[in-house]
């Protein structure tokens, strides 16, 4: 059977890649940038946008800007990024569109190498148990066992519930977003381990940041120990690493909140994200 003009046109585009690559031409960032642009001038399919309309009501509030920044994002991290589903969790299309969409939000306007420590994304059918090392202060260590609902490791796995990412999607202004929170974890481990100063791209940008979030952790705490009731969950007390992924999903779950109680730190996010949820509507 003939090739289609179309499947003949990327035969030949790989094959003349694949011998640049050989002649020493081209490195792997050319070749995964033309690989990128050939995803995106794919159609976005009308089933993905259908799981978008119905299950993550953010979408219909982006603007077409960056709806259509999303729907690019998504093309590239669903090509790139595979997904497994554990304790007998058959993954579907919705799964994978839904972890990508709201992942993908930190990447609008940002440029953006999607997420590259991320090799796999593991889905769990509900909270599912994980073990701990922990020491007792005499240098004895015992492990224990604990529910969550999900992890990102800096050795390039992000771990989730799917009731959660469903939920997180379902209702975007309780502050409360299991993928943001995973993913923001990504994005500060693009170096290394976690700790709550994500690459800002300039050296003199991280004096700020720096003063910023540590007043905003330290308020979080001090309010915390009277008892009072606070924006950020308790959780974004318990280290910085937290505290700038909890930031993120309030940042934006809850912008016009934040904005009012933590206009420092609403400036800060909106100057990394370098959006300003407060428009979406």
């Amino acid at each position: 059977m003939p090739l289609s003009l179309d499947a003949l046109t990327m035969l030949l585009g790989t094959l003349l890649f694949a011998a640049l690559l050989a002649g020493g031409l081209w490195g792997p960032r050319a070749w995964r940038a033309w690989r990128r642009r050939r995803v995106v001038q794919q159609p976005f399919p009308a089933a993905w946008r259908t799981i978008l309309r119905r299950r993550m009501p953010v979408w219909r509030r982006l603007p077409a800007d960056l709806q259509l920044q999303l729907k690019r994002h998504m093309q590239v991290f669903l090509a790139e990024k595979p997904f497994i589903g554990c304790n007998g969790l058959e993954v579907s299309e919705e799964m994978r569109v839904l972890v990508a969409a709201q992942a993908c939000l930190l990447l609008l306007n940002r440029p953006s190498d999607y997420f590259p420590r991320l090799r796999q994304v593991l889905l769990y059918p509900t909270a599912y148990w994980a073990h701990r090392r922990e020491g007792d202060g005499s240098g004895v260590q015992h492990e224990r066992r604990e529910a969550r609902s999900g992890e990102s490791w800096v050795e390039g796995q992000v771990i989730l519930s799917w009731p959660d990412v469903l939920e997180g999607a379902a209702d975007p202004g309780d502050g409360q977003n299991l993928v943001i929170h995973e993913f923001a974890h990504q994005l500060d481990q693009e170096r290394g381990r976690a700790t709550g100063a994500p690459f800002l791209g300039e050296r003199a940008r991280y004096a700020r940041w720096a003063a910023v979030m540590s007043t905003e952790y330290r308020r979080l705490r001090e309010q915390l120990g009277r008892g009072e009731q606070t924006l950020l969950s308790p959780y974004a007390a318990t280290e910085p690493a937290e505290f700038f992924a909890v930031a993120s999903e309030v940042f934006f779950e809850q912008p016009h909140a934040m904005a009012e109680r933590h206009p420092s730190l609403y400036d800060e996010l909106a100057r990394y994200y370098r959006v300003d949820p407060r428009a979406w509507g």
